[in-house]
Order: structure tokens, then C-alpha cells, then sequence
């Protein structure tokens, strides 16, 4: 039983985030609502109206939750420090049946632990990875591998994941880039997205990685597939999503929020682990885009990236209670 092989190993960082919601702030944006930055009064005490800790988050430690709450076997390759931040998140990873196997704990180093300014229903975050010696753990060959946000010193271990990837071609490779792999560019990380079975972004982020200010999103989705993905899914926020399979490229509505959305963290999270978990099960990647706006409503409705992650049975009952305009439409 030691050795049998996990559904789903996720790799990237692991981190605590401090929600702070504050009121006092406003937002400046360029046209259409577009380039919005948050300003404070500066040299000045500014209130909030609380703090909440939501422990054991991150890209890839929220995609684990996701995958284990859908009911397959899931694991976290990460990396923490030895102090209590790093022992409350594998005790909440735990409490989420995640395997912590796979985590390394450095001593002398601490746990990462991020700083969340939450103004209305959005939130920008403020991010500071630590830089621990990054090295790929022995794992056994499991069916996926799902990679997003490490720091930037991360390359080498980048070359790692490439080379178990080359020598496990069993195992297939989600890939949804940080800020630090896009910064590294396609061209250092050619390999990986050549490698990658799925590839997860939002339209801003396939512009950045493409060096490209191109809006039209057919052409954004044939770019990336271009660079070696062979499902490529762009995410429009509450706009909805884009899937190009390599055959046909689509639209997918977002599933319709009961409510307004409560706070957006961890939506790409939910979205691009959902239709992961999905073809993990079987299922066919338009049914996986079916599965996949799904996790994100029920997400924004609670703090935090994890809380409202959903468990199959009432997935499939959401599904099956969608309005008739809920599925892929040919782009």
C-alpha cells in the first residue's frame, strides 16, 4: 500500500495567507475597467476590519485539496520550514486526506506566508517565496502531475520535473504557471510545455507568456497549443473559460453564482484542478470543462481558496441541475 502510485501529485508552494479586509482604500483603473490598482492613504494609519488565517494554500496545495475532495488519491510535493506555520499547514493538509509524504521541512528556514489585501470581492496579494534547495523527492509513477507556482530559484528544479517526466511518459503533466515561470519565459521551459497534457492560464497571462498584446482569444489559444500543450484552457474570469483540444477550440459559460461572490481567491485554482481531477476519473475533456466552472462558484462564495471545494456527489448535482445554456459552445 506504501508504494502504490497517487492519482494526482501536485508540486509547487505551500503557504499560510492572512486575509486582511480592509474598507478604507479605493480603486484607480484605466479604460473599461482595466489596469485597476488599489491605493491607500499613505504615511497614515489605516483601518481593517479583520484578519483571517487560512492555512496549507498555494496553486498546487489548493489543486491536492481539490483533487482529494473529488475522490481520488492526491499528494503535495513542497517544501516548509521547521516551525509552527509549516506543522499547522501538514495538519490541515491531512485534515483534507492529502499525503504530506512528499514534503520536505527545512531546518532554520521558515514556512512561507503571504499577506492578503482584500478590498471588496477582490483581493491582491502580497507574496514572498522563500528560496528552499529545491530537490524532486522519490516518487512513485503516479497517473498526473500538476506543476504551478515555485520561487526564483527554481530552474534547476524545473530541469528535475523535465527529466522524471522524459522517463515516466505513464504520467501526465497539468501545467499552470506562477509568476516566476512566466518570467522565466517559454523559451527556458520549452520542454515543459512541449511535456504538458493540459495548460491552464488566464487571457492576461497567455499574453504575457506569448509576448503579445493579440486580444482576439482563437488566436491566443492556436499560439499556445502552438508551443506544445495539447489541451490549452484560457480563463476570462466571470467572462467564462476557452478550451482548444487541438481540434476544436471552445467556449464555456460560468456555472451561475447563487449569490454574489463573497472573495475570488483560488478561482484558477478551482477551475484548472477541477477539469484536471475530472480526466483523472474518466471523463472526456468536454466533460471535464463541464466539471470545471463548477468548483469556482461555490470558491468565491467563502475566504479563502479551499472552504468551498466541493465533494463529487454534489458536483454531479449541480451539474445536473445546470440551466440548459451551461455547456461548450464551438468558438
Amino acid at each position: 500500500m506504501f508504494n502504490k502510485p497517487f492519482d494526482f501529485v501536485a508540486v509547487g508552494d505551500i503557504t499560510t495567507d492572512a486575509f486582511i479586509k480592509i474598507k478604507d482604500a479605493h480603486l484607480t483603473c484605466a479604460i473599461n475597467n482595466t489596469k485597476c490598482e488599489i491605493c491607500l492613504k499613505f504615511a497614515d494609519k489605516v483601518p481593517f476590519e479583520s484578519v483571517t488565517e487560512v492555512k496549507a494554500v498555494g496553486n498546487s496545495a489548493n489543486a491536492s485539496v481539490c483533487a482529494s475532495r473529488l475522490g481520488i488519491s492526491s499528494a503535495l510535493v513542497s517544501d516548509i520550514g521547521q516551525d509552527e506555520n509549516g506543522k499547522n499547514c501538514l495538519t490541515e493538509l491531512s485534515k483534507n486526506k492529502v499525503s504530506t509524504k512528499y514534503i520536505s521541512t527545512h531546518r532554520n528556514m521558515a514556512t512561507n506566508y503571504h499577506y492578503v489585501l482584500w478590498y471588496q470581492d477582490e483581493r491582491t496579494i502580497l507574496v514572498n517565496h522563500k528560496e528552499y534547495p529545491y530537490s524532486l523527492p522519490k516518487i512513485v509513477t503516479p497517473k498526473w502531475v500538476y506543476l504551478s507556482s515555485l520561487a526564483s530559484n527554481s530552474l534547476d528544479y524545473h530541469l528535475e520535473i523535465i527529466a522524471f517526466l522524459k522517463t515516466h511518459p505513464e504520467t501526465k503533466l497539468a501545467f499552470q504557471p506562477g509568476t516566476f515561470q512566466m518570467k522565466l519565459g517559454k523559451e527556458k521551459l520549452a520542454e515543459l510545455y512541449a511535456l504538458s497534457e493540459v495548460f491552464v492560464c488566464n487571457v492576461e497571462e497567455s499574453q504575457r507568456i506569448l509576448g503579445t498584446s493579440e486580444t482576439n482569444i482563437k488566436n491566443l489559444l492556436s499560439s499556445m497549443r502552438a508551443i506544445g500543450p495539447k489541451i490549452v484552457l484560457i480563463t476570462d474570469g466571470p467572462k467564462g473559460a476557452y478550451m482548444d483540444d487541438g481540434t476544436t477550440q471552445y467556449f464555456m459559460p460560468i456555472y451561475p453564482d447563487p449569490k454574489p461572490p463573497f472573495e475570488r481567491t483560488g478561482c484558477g485554482d478551482a477551475f484548472a484542478s477541477t477539469f484536471v481531477t475530472a480526466l483523472a476519473l474518466g471523463k472526456t475533456p468536454l466533460e471535464a470543462l463541464m466539471w470545471a466552472p463548477i468548483n469556482p462558484m461555490s470558491v468565491v462564495q467563502y475566504v479563502g481558496a479551499q472552504e468551498g471545494l466541493l465533494d463529487r456527489i454534489i458536483l454531479e448535482k449541480l451539474l445536473a441541475e445546470a440551466p440548459a445554456d451551461y455547456k461548450p459552445k464551438v468558438i
